[in-house]
């Protein structure tokens, strides 16, 4: 969960008092919002307290207009090359995060930048590197697709349809090569979209890991759209999360950060304690096409996604249980909407007058000199050869 001054907007700590000094539980009902397959149990409500709901509304916020200034941007062609944007799932990365510790490893596609942000980055640190800044996660060089953060256990954003799902594998080997015998297991997390769910290398990882007990989570973001096809069309069995025969499977919606935390944290302690992988299918809904080269209503109507954001967006949900348990009236929160975009819009602008990569870190970390530095090399021939670079180290 992200931390944050709780009295810093409108600079009101008598208010913010009234908010946060009573932490009353608030019952949450999630009853009906799994479905299962091989799993006899279910929660059927949480809690939450003023603060959480106040956590998460700021978090998927910033998600949220990050995103959309990604949008701008590459329309402005301030941002280049491929972009996926993550609007509209903001509720699935949220309630992962809160159900698992730093520990617990996390890999996932090319749709990366807010789980880039909720694993430890900042919004400066992901706009930086969509911008090509030094200043960026991996320095400008990995861009929209390739965001990784090894010290909150981030494995990045995979440009290969399923390819995160093996290296996944690898993940949830490791956890468990690590842990001592008898103790619970951090677990691996790889998510994909549902337009990968019939890759072979998925079954294959699946197998792997159901015969070693391995401590995976296959998480599938069912969008509704594998680029532009429906569910229905390029997938017989679009009930994901039985996908795995004769391993054990959950649907959640995805939509409920209440519902993904509570079924994320048994899933976890179910993988963590040795007994193998768990199919997870997160039913959730991008707003924006399948990337920033597709508009998104070529294959469905604009309807659709109207209706979507009426009846199920994530953000109001939480916004509508802050306003029902008097925490904020909507004005204040309208005023608190205003702060976390003039925060996110600060850190864009701050993120465009960066500093490019200077030309020589175009020769590091490609060749190794066997010494823990780089080996430079002496040519670096560009699309235009007369714009190549001659290195003279």
């Amino acid at each position: 969960m992200i931390k944050r001054n709780i009295f810093s907007f409108n600079g009101n700590k008598k208010r913010m008092n009234r908010f946060f000094s009573n932490e009353t539980k608030i019952e949450i009902n999630i009853d009906s919002s799994y479905k299962t397959h091989l799993f006899t149990e279910f929660p059927k409500k949480t809690y939450t307290t003023k603060k959480e709901l106040l956590d998460y509304f700021e978090i998927m916020h910033k998600m949220r207009r990050m995103e959309i200034i990604c949008d701008t941007s590459y329309k402005d062609r301030e941002i280049r090359g491929f972009c996926h944007l993550y609007d509209g799932q903001e509720a699935t990365a949220t309630g992962i995060n809160a159900a698992f510790t730093k520990e617990d490893c996390w890999i996932t596609s090319y749709r990366c930048h807010c789980i880039a942000l909720i694993r430890g980055s900042s919004v400066y640190n992901i706009l930086s590197e969509l911008y090509g800044m030094k200043d960026g996660s991996t320095q400008g060089k990995g861009g929209s697709m390739h965001f990784y953060n090894k010290s909150h256990n981030f494995y990045g954003g995979q440009g290969i349809v399923g390819a995160q799902v093996p290296v996944g594998a690898g993940l949830a080997f490791a956890c468990k090569y690590n842990t001592p015998l008898g103790e619970e297991m951090p677990v691996a997390l790889a998510a994909y979209g549902d337009g990968a769910a019939n890759q072979g290398q998925i079954w294959e990882s699946a197998n792997m890991a159901s015969l070693w007990k391995l401590p995976l989570i296959l998480c599938i973001e069912n969008n509704k759209y594998g680029m532009g096809t429906s569910i229905e069309r390029h997938s017989c069995n679009s009930n994901y999360y039985t996908m795995g025969n004769t391993i054990p499977g959950i649907k959640i919606d995805g939509n409920n950060v209440f519902a993904v935390r509570e079924g994320m944290k048994m899933i976890k302690n179910y993988c963590g304690t040795g007994n193998g992988p768990v199919y997870v299918e997160m039913d959730t809904y991008r707003y924006h096409g399948h990337s920033m080269s597709d508009p998104g209503i070529g294959y469905r109507s604009r309807d659709e996604v109207i209706e979507s954001r009426k009846q199920r967006d994530p953000i109001e949900y939480i916004k509508n249980t802050i306003i029902e348990n008097d925490i904020m009236k909507e004005k204040e929160l309208k005023d608190f909407e205003k702060e976390i975009k003039n925060s996110v819009d600060q850190e864009a602008e701050k993120a465009k007058k960066g500093a490019y990569p200077n030309n020589e870190d175009l020769y590091s970390y490609i060749y190794s000199d066997g010494k823990g530095g780089n080996e430079y090399l002496s040519f670096i021939r560009m699309p235009e050869l007369e714009k190549s670079i001659q290195n003279n180290k």
